[in-house]
């Protein structure tokens, strides 16, 4: 059997400096304190805080492919703030305090990638260079003023998010039509993938076994059937995020949404002068249905968005991560945006499935008596929260009372997913509306009625 060639996954899976050699699988049937399924940020960022803690622990990590196989090798290199549930979600739930509680955790959490990344001597380009959504026409320009005017409600200042200008906003990125743009500092750059693989590293310097090529069969409380034996634990958690669908019985708890990119070949000093983004800033716009990019630490624009279709019965495939229609798609915005691509060369065309929940609203806990945690459902916002995750359910497991265990996403329960085919129509329809929103928008300059009535719904 031929072993999988890796570095095709992904523009950071192949500039990845070192080996992609699977680590030996699990030898058989073994008992440790806390097992957890998934060698992706979520599982890894837990595995480090708690060793870190309690460095008797015996904790071992499965992996069904190699660490970063998944999203969290693949992403779009955005360390945010961002949290899918709004403010104004959060607080049909939480305290005025509790909300502003979790804003404060998501920003720290920003700099503490980078801080622990550097203690560890994790080399991943992280720049810290903030992020800029851009208003490009006037339906954007007025969703942008109001999202600043919900920050200001709930006693956010320019610091988390702020409103500039058309000159500022093309001084910083120099997008087609930008009539201003909301910024914050609180957003790096990084390479995911060097990140996730110096994690591994880093926990198994500190005694974390990690067994790839181990797929999990079956997740009970107590133990995790494998593909090469049974583990027993007094802890087990899932960490799978998009994968979550392939366990049994968890089918319905997120839905597997594939997020597609590309990345265009190293651009001269020539042609960065005329796009901008000398910050390393990431970009984005306020359509509805989401773009995101990054100058790459090497001077290439990796850029990706929202558009592949949800596959029937939540099923994930590797014939999934590449969709020429959406990566012509892609390629036809970014030109859009920066018109003095239009003859750059694509190099990488990739994606890969993210994990929605069926509120959007990310849930993290640990629940004593059966010995379960669960983290996850980030919507694609997961390099930074996954790190505060792990933070979270390593005191909880330890039996801490502290500033993070009291967030409004801890011990929350998300409603699972409607079963098939109401799924499969309900995640397509939202994609097919947003598609036409957007479009809508361009053509009109009006706001979408329909998109908004839909973000209503959901509590946004």
């Amino acid at each position: 059997m031929t072993a999988p060639d890796y570095r095709r996954l992904s523009l950071w899976h192949d500039r990845y400096p070192g080996s992609w050699e699977p680590r030996a699988p699990l030898p058989g049937d073994a008992a440790v304190d806390v097992a957890i399924v998934g060698a992706g940020y979520t599982g890894l960022w837990t595995a480090y805080h708690l060793i870190r803690q309690d460095p008797g622990l015996r904790i071992a990590v499965l992996e069904r492919e190699v660490a970063g196989f998944g999203a969290s090798g693949r992403n779009g290199g955005w360390c945010s703030a961002l949290f899918p549930a709004s403010w104004t979600r959060m607080r049909r739930e939480a305290t005025a305090a509790q909300v502003t509680a979790m804003q404060t955790a998501l920003e720290s959490s920003v700099d503490d990638v980078g801080r622990l990344a550097g203690a560890e001597g994790i080399d991943c380009d992280y720049t810290k260079g903030g992020s800029v959504s851009l208003a490009r026409g006037p339906a954007q320009l007025a969703r942008a003023k109001a999202h600043v005017a919900e920050a200001r409600r709930h006693g956010f200042g320019p610091d988390t998010l702020d409103l500039i200008g058309p000159a500022e906003a093309r001084r910083r990125v120099a997008g087609a039509g930008a009539l201003g743009a909301v910024t914050t500092r609180h957003c790096a750059a990084l390479d995911p993938a060097r990140l996730v693989r110096g994690l591994a590293t880093a926990v198994e310097r500190r005694g974390v076994r990690i067994f790839e090529t181990t797929a999990a069969l079956r997740v009970d409380p107590g133990r995790v059937v494998t593909s090469h034996g049974t583990v027993r634990a007094e802890v087990v958690l899932p960490a799978t995020e998009g994968y979550t669908a392939q366990l049994p019985g968890r089918r319905r708890d997120v839905a597997p949404v594939y997020s597609l990119m590309l990345a265009t070949e190293p651009l001269p000093s020539s042609v960065w002068d005329r796009i901008g983004l000398r910050d390393r800033a990431t970009f984005s716009d306020e359509r509805h249905l989401t773009i995101y990019g990054q100058r790459t630490a090497d001077g290439r624009l990796a850029f990706g968005g929202r558009g592949a279709p949800y596959h029937y019965g939540s099923r994930v495939s590797p014939a999934y991560d590449r969709v020429d229609r959406v990566h012509e798609a892609l390629h036809a915005v970014l030109v859009d945006l920066f018109p003095v691509l239009r003859d750059a060369a694509v190099t990488h065309r990739w994606g890969g499935p993210l994990g929605v929940p069926r509120d959007w609203y990310p849930a993290v806990g640990f629940d004593r008596s059966s010995g379960l945690a669960w983290a996850g459902g980030y919507v694609g916002d997961g390099v930074a929260t996954a790190q505060l995750a792990g933070r979270t359910v390593a005191e909880l497991v330890l039996g801490h009372d502290t500033e993070v265990t009291r967030l409004p996403w801890v011990r929350r329960r998300t409603r699972r997913w409607e079963p098939e085919p109401l799924r499969w129509a309900g995640v397509n329809a939202v994609t097919a509306l947003m598609t036409h929103a957007d479009r809508s928008e361009r053509r009109t300059g009006r706001p979408s009625a329909a998109a908004a009535a839909f973000w209503r719904a959901l509590g946004h």
